[in-house]
């Protein structure tokens, strides 16, 4: 038995050193990397840092001050404050359901599953990614027109790509036990999705699921540069024409959206741990 406790420490020991020489390895890579990309980039730091540089931003960013506040102006901004959270709630709901929709034949749900679909169906999760929201955007602006429902579309195609991988690989993770107690009964495989892993990655896929939303809170306003609505689109228009004031209101409603729907996520997932 000493002997065996003996042998069981070594290979700890040594896969303990593997894993650390590993780690080395991969932190060296990183560091090369990182090096090389300094030196591959013109990045013009003596330019940048220069004092005439530093005084033309200084002139710049004064005319900020002091922002719009007529009650007008800043009702047309809670206005577009509420169209740009409207996009990226209701974008990142129609997200959620494609991407758990094709979440599923993307994974492989147990040992024996041969998993025909997952190639494809992780090809297309990777296509939907793949396209930036503002390529999706001018895409959906020909078919569907200027304002926020080709906002809203660009958002959801791109998301569930990203929430559908997230999504497969929770599937994949979840423990299996509760799924073959089904299976061994007959249960189909959607009602035992529907009611042994579902459950299982629910947790997950709320977390997911709200820290896109947050993500697409910026892109939303990113997007209506495009002239997909809401601040975005007030941000291009005030900017275009220099009217800085305009401008830095603007800028202030999405600093607040931001801020506001990262404290409701926050408190959501602390309600969820609960």
């Amino acid at each position: 038995m000493k002997a065996d406790l003996n042998a069981n420490t070594d290979w700890g020991q040594k896969a303990l050193a593997r894993a650390r020489c590993k780690g080395c390895w991969f932190m060296a890579a990183v560091g090369v990397l990182v090096v090389a990309s300094f030196w591959s980039l013109d990045l013009k730091w003596g330019e940048f840092l220069a004092p005439d540089a530093l005084r033309k931003m200084g002139t710049f960013l004064a005319g900020f001050f002091p922002p719009e506040t007529s009650p007008a102006f800043l009702a047309k901004t809670g206005t577009a404050l509420v169209e740009t959270l409207a996009m990226s709630a209701l974008g990142t709901l129609l997200a959620a359901v494609l991407g758990l929709a094709l979440a599923l034949p993307a994974a492989k749900v147990h040992a024996d599953d041969p998993a025909r679909t997952k190639p494809l169906a992780r090809l297309v999760l990777n296509a939907l990614r793949s396209v930036p929201e503002l390529v999706w955007a001018s895409l959906l602006l020909i078919s569907a027109g200027l304002g926020p429902f080709p906002g809203t579309l660009a958002l959801a195609l791109h998301t569930a790509g990203v929430l559908g991988r997230l999504f497969a690989e929770s599937i994949e993770n979840a423990p299996p036990g509760p799924a073959s107690a089904l299976r061994v009964r007959g249960i189909g495989e959607l009602r035992v999705f529907l009611y042994a892993t579902l459950p299982q990655i629910w947790p997950q896929v709320i977390s997911f699921t709200l820290y896109r939303w947050e993500n697409n809170i910026r892109a939303a306003a990113v997007l209506g540069v495009v002239g997909a609505g809401g601040l975005g689109q007030m941000l291009s228009y005030h900017l275009g024409l220099f009217q800085m004031r305009e401008t830095f209101t603007v800028l202030l409603g999405m600093v607040l959206l931001v801020a506001l729907v990262d404290a409701a996520s926050f408190l959501a997932r602390r309600w969820l741990d609960r």
